[in-house]
């Protein structure tokens, strides 16, 4: 990639603020969580991250033979950030951009799961379009969009794949590939849009659980470590790091554990930490990004299972979960104001939440819709349709605007 796309990598970093960080890339294993979006059993699921006491080995970096070709690229510019309010309420799933202040979906997924205990669940991505104003249907295993809503990376493949891509999201061009010699599951940019952080594995990890047959491999530790891409120059550098169950994390008498397939690993808000998921708490724990143990930044962070900063922009408001109502705290723990929602996703704004809100009376957890709420609930905006059970249920990914 050329001094012209690295020039413009950084110049968006030095622009972009936090973006999301995995807006539910790692899957909680509890098919019926009030409010989840998201159940096709324990094996596809976890939220958060890992305690470790293992310092994964360094490997060499992987070579990319095209990182020295000089590639004519012509740079997208980046306009203002928009903070404006777009929903689509008509359409399920969206056929139009929702955002709300400082996030939008950049994308979402559908689940395409076989029949039989133990088949894949394979994710098939929508991602916006700016052409259009609204999401195309793709066919990459894994998309994610890096802030600002001009660069995405795609992972190419079935379900695990061997090549990134990185796009430009207006003209859909791929400026470079990057190769990988371990199969990677996941995707997540880095919060200023620099770098990018891929997961592997050595199977694809999620799997068909029926209720009632317990599958051999539903707990069977597949993660082999992430990738640290610099798009600018090609350069992938692998750690190895294994799933929890697969080293000296797991122990069911206190320390975080975590017996999911998928364990896709994510940034702290600031960038300088990853972070991995458990199915205990705290959520998330945290490493350097060389693999060795790190201290939480907050409580409040680590206790999340969402990769949204759960302070307000102004610092002032916190998140304080799931939950109906939910419940927004300042500084000294009085509360500001409740919400009507089953679970708090981000900040909109200073004053406004995004997050998961019920039908009506909520008589049914089920039948939910994306909304924006003011801190005091009183005043609610559908951006979403509202969607009752599984049967076409789709999962949108936030990302900073």
């Amino acid at each position: 990639m050329t001094d012209l796309l690295r020039e413009g990598l950084a110049e968006w970093a030095d622009e972009a603020r936090t973006p999301h960080d995995l807006a539910d890339r790692a899957l909680r294993g509890r098919r019926r969580k009030p409010g989840r979006w998201l159940a096709v059993g324990a094996a596809v699921a976890t939220a958060a991250a890992l305690a470790a006491v293992f310092v994964p080995e360094r490997e060499p970096a992987t070579p990319d033979p095209a990182a020295s070709v000089t590639v004519e690229v012509t740079y997208p510019p980046r306009p203002a950030a928009e903070t404006d309010v777009r929903t689509d309420t008509e359409n399920n799933p969206p056929k139009k951009l929702i955002a709300a202040g400082q996030y939008a979906v950049s994308a979402y997924f559908t689940y395409q799961a076989g029949e039989s205990n133990g088949d894949p669940v394979k994710r098939r991505w929508s991602l916006y379009d700016p052409r259009s104003g609204g999401y195309e249907d793709t066919g990459w295993a894994w998309v994610d969009v890096a802030p600002g809503l001009h660069l995405a990376a795609v992972l190419e493949g079935d379900g695990l794949g061997r090549r990134v891509g990185i796009m430009d999201l207006t003209t859909r061009e791929v400026l470079r590939w990057i190769d990988l010699e371990q199969p990677a599951g996941s995707l997540v940019w880095s919060p200023d849009g620099s770098r990018l952080l891929a997961t592997t594995y050595s199977e694809y990890p999620d799997m068909v659980q029926k209720d009632g047959e317990q599958h051999p491999d539903v707990h069977k530790p597949v993660r082999t470590g992430y990738y640290l891409i610099d798009p600018a120059t090609g350069n992938a550098e692998h750690h190895a790091l294994p799933s929890m169950e697969d080293s000296k994390f797991g122990d069911p008498e206190g320390k975080p554990f975590n017996m999911n397939r998928r364990q896709d690993l994510g940034w702290s808000h600031d960038g300088v930490l990853l972070w991995m998921p458990t199915a205990t708490q705290p959520a998330k724990v945290y490493l350097t990004l060389d693999g060795a143990p790190a201290e939480a930044p907050d409580k409040a962070t680590a206790d999340s299972y969402r990769s949204e900063p759960r302070w307000s922009p102004d610092g002032t408001k916190l998140l304080t979960g799931d939950g109906l109502p939910t419940k927004v705290v300042g500084r000294d723990g009085a509360v500001l104001g409740e919400q009507r929602l089953l679970q708090q996703w981000a900040w909109a704004d200073d004053e406004n939440v995004i997050g998961l809100g019920c039908y009506r009376k909520c008589s049914n957890e089920f039948h939910s819709s994306l909304v924006m709420t003011s801190v005091d609930g009183k005043k609610v905006t559908e951006l979403s349709t509202y969607q009752k059970g599984d049967e076409g249920r789709w999962y949108p990914v936030l990302t900073r605007r």
